[in-house]
């Protein structure tokens, strides 16, 4: 059985493990997010994204990145955390931290054969769309498990 901490790998690792599974013809899917408090909605949507191809890789956004666009109060959980829990999940094969805004760097240096995102976007709205259709990848959006969110649970603990 892998290590789970082998899972988790920079930008250099990453690429060059894609690169690996892409010559034994493997389909790459990526998706990305915070993933700050792992909820059932979060192990749909990424069991999901994984039986779309061979390989799941997942984005994670560091903790500067999530408190940028979540506020101060977040993340709840710090990076290393979050991309451990990840990890352990059986169908994630690996975890790539990243701390611009968007993906869009990182999509651009991966190249994954799929891109998921959740219904909630439009496909043409997508970030990294346009860079994995170019090299001849799909993009895809999968239905969220209606109820589950980290900010629902956030504002249930603070009432309690």
């Amino acid at each position: 059985m892998e290590k789970i901490s082998n899972k988790i790998k920079n930008l250099i690792q990453s690429k060059t493990q894609i690169e690996e599974w892409h010559l034994q013809g493997q389909k790459v899917v990526f998706t990305n997010g915070c993933f700050d408090i792992l909820h059932l909605g979060h192990v749909d949507y990424l069991e999901k994204a994984a039986a779309l191809g061979d390989r799941l890789v997942v984005g994670l956004n560091t903790d500067a990145s999530v408190s940028r666009f979540k506020g101060e109060e977040r993340p709840i959980q710090d990076q290393n955390s979050r991309a451990r829990i990840l990890a352990s999940l059986q169908f994630v094969d690996m975890v790539v931290l990243f701390d611009e805004d968007t993906p869009l760097e990182l999509i651009s240096e991966l190249l994954p054969d799929i891109l998921v995102k959740g219904s909630d976007y439009l496909a043409e709205n997508i970030v990294g769309a346009d860079v994995v259709r170019r090299h001849g990848g799909i993009v895809a959006t999968i239905d969220f498990v209606p109820g589950y969110s980290t900010t629902r649970i956030i504002k249930k603990i603070k009432k309690t």
